[in-house]
């Protein structure tokens, strides 16, 4: 089955050419200078700019290339593989500009396109080095004087800060402050005057070493009042809009790291001895392969689904963002983890195993649990919608078209709506709502003719027994802004986990059919991936594993495969340079 969003990303990376050729501008051996020397892969990003990438930060209607955001979503997995330091310095434009998609003017998207189209880098200022995540605090300000605003204050850890051109600027404009006391101001560092800015220093970090990670601070700026992007106070309900979509997509990068770090351990395995025998060949790390690699394949699967229901479900998204930005990237922190036990002390070295480029993945990757919302924001912002969550479960009635559009990658997706976007989903979740249709569809398939499915319908009816759980106990909780009980967020936590398994079993039921006789059919075939997948979500949940004990072993003679191939291990074909999977 292939799929046009996986096409694209293999002409990306077919273009870039085998990683380890010397030849190469984004190789491997140059990402690990740019990281020794905490230098910005300046070279690096002309490359993707003059492939065009930057084009695909601009949506379509804006004179971008961006038409679905699966297209972005399988672009920026591809150079994460590569480097994450490269995807999160140059895709940090697309979160720069993703606030005058939301609420601007369509003067200011033409005219924010074209500037990305040629190249020039967008950085979104939030932060503030005294208040952190908390937004309502910050003091970087704003007043209206005649036609322009004087801009005042500091933002720091700013990706881009100094690099970058333009800012999205949150600035308090009421000098009261709250909910509605903030603007969104887009500011472009070349039109101010000399001496009423100044780029602080790059801060040091443990990861992204090469990223400009720094900060601005404003002294008496004078910006233009055509700069205001939306109404003057809805700053802040525009951020919340606009990082429901880049949450969405930072599932991206987590899982370039997986496909990244599961290759570099798997050549390890095929290649080390240990005890007169490889080490691919001993059961423990048979094991740990298997199981990394279905959890690989349960994010990718959930990154798919919200990606796609950003267009047919975008009322949704700030649950859909939120179960994505939480599970994805500390479920492959996890992955990675347990990887690098494989590895050993290799895991912490620099030149005993591919050049050390594991330690580089493992530390890169932890920042991305951190920006654009953390783990705890990203938990509490589904505990504040416990109860909306559980009054949609009650609600619901078969797969309402919005999911099956999301499931089926042969539907076309409409085009995003900004203004569809909420900060509370009325309605619940449609995505997890489905689950008891899903699973009627999978109860057909093993009526047909497929009694090898028993085992997955199996599973999947424990996670509807589980998921009913969840959201029984959801009702029983009651609503707190502060001092949330550790059992919420644990209940939050399991939730997130059940909707990636209803992401599974929606986008296996609505697509097996077609998958089974492509490129990657052997992981479709008896639905050998979602078995994989749902063994491990109730594992997680912590119930009994199923009771399937060849499906590991399965997995992995599939991940060995598709590595021999060349292929990205994945639920969709894509091609991978010469020279990756070694």
């Amino acid at each position: 089955m292939e799929h046009a969003p996986y096409q694209l990303a293999e002409s990306l990376e077919q273009a870039l050419g085998d990683p380890e050729g010397p030849g190469t501008v984004f190789s491997h051996a140059n990402c690990l200078d740019y990281d020794e020397q905490e230098a910005f892969p300046a070279e690096i990003c002309r490359w993707l700019d003059d492939w065009g990438l930057a084009d695909y930060y601009v949506p379509a209607e804006h004179g971008g290339a961006l038409a679905n955001y699966e297209q972005i979503l399988q672009l920026m997995r591809a150079v994460a593989r590569r480097d994450l330091t490269v995807a999160i310095g140059h895709g940090k434009t697309y979160l720069g500009g993703v606030c005058v998609w939301v609420a601007g003017s369509p003067a200011q998207a033409a005219i924010l396109g074209c500037d990305i189209r040629i190249g020039d880098a967008v950085s979104l200022g939030l932060t503030e080095r005294a208040h952190g995540s908390d937004l309502l605090a910050g003091e970087v300000c704003g007043r209206l004087e005649g036609s322009h605003w004087m801009v005042d204050g500091e933002k720091w850890l700013i990706n881009n800060a100094t690099r970058g051109q333009i800012i999205s600027l949150l600035t308090r404009t009421d000098p009261t402050g709250g909910p509605r006391g903030f603007s969104i101001l887009l500011v472009d560092k070349r039109h101010l005057s000399t001496g009423t800015y100044r780029c602080l220093p790059k801060v040091p970090t443990h990861g992204i070493r090469g990223a400009d990670i720094s900060g601005i601070a404003f002294d008496g700026a004078r910006v233009p009042g055509t700069s205001l992007v939306g109404p003057e106070g809805a700053g802040i309900e525009i951020v919340l809009k606009a990082l429901q979509l880049t949450r969405t997509m930072c599932s991206a990068l987590s899982l370039g790291a997986a496909d990244h770090g599961l290759d570099v351990v798997l050549s390890f395995a095929e290649q080390r001895e240990l005890f007169g025998r490889r080490l691919i060949d001993l059961p423990q790390a048979r094991r740990t392969l298997a199981t990394a690699a279905a959890d690989t394949l349960t994010g990718e699967a959930l990154a798919i689904v919200a990606g796609r229901s950003l267009h047919t479900l975008t009322a949704e998204l700030s649950v859909t963002a939120a179960v994505t930005k939480y599970q994805v990237p500390t479920g492959t922190d996890a992955t990675l983890a347990e990887l690098a036990k494989m590895l050993g002390a290799r895991a912490f070295l620099k030149d005993v195993h591919a050049r050390g480029m594991f330690q580089k993945i493992e530390r890169d990757h932890r920042i991305v649990g951190l920006f654009d919302g953390n783990t705890l924001v990203n938990l509490n912002g589904l505990i504040n919608q416990f109860r909306v969550l559980a009054r949609g479960w009650e609600r619901r009635d078969g797969v309402a078209d919005g999911a099956r559009q999301a499931f089926d990658l042969a539907e076309p997706l409409p085009q995003l709506d900004p203004t569809r976007l909420s900060l509370l989903a009325r309605h619940g979740s449609t995505i997890v709502s489905a689950l008891p249709g899903l699973i009627d569809l999978v109860r057909e398939a093993v009526d047909r003719d497929a009694p090898g499915l028993k085992a997955a319908l199996a599973s999947a009816e424990r996670v509807l027994a589980v998921t009913e759980g969840v959201h029984r106990a959801m009702r029983q909780q009651e609503t707190a802004l502060t001092d949330v009980a550790p059992a919420t967020f644990d209940l939050a936590k399991r939730y997130t986990l059940c909707f990636a398994a209803a992401s599974a079993i929606g986008l296996w039921a609505y697509n097996h059919a077609a998958a089974e006789s492509g490129r990657t059919g052997g992981l479709w075939q008896d639905a050998l991936w979602l078995r994989a997948v749902l063994d491990r979500v109730l594992v997680r949940l912590g119930e009994p594993p199923s009771d399937d004990p060849d499906v590991y072993e399965q997995l992995l003679e599939q991940l060995r495969g598709h590595h021999e191939q060349h292929l990205l291990f994945s639920l969709l074909p894509l091609q991978l340079s010469a020279g990756e999977a070694r």
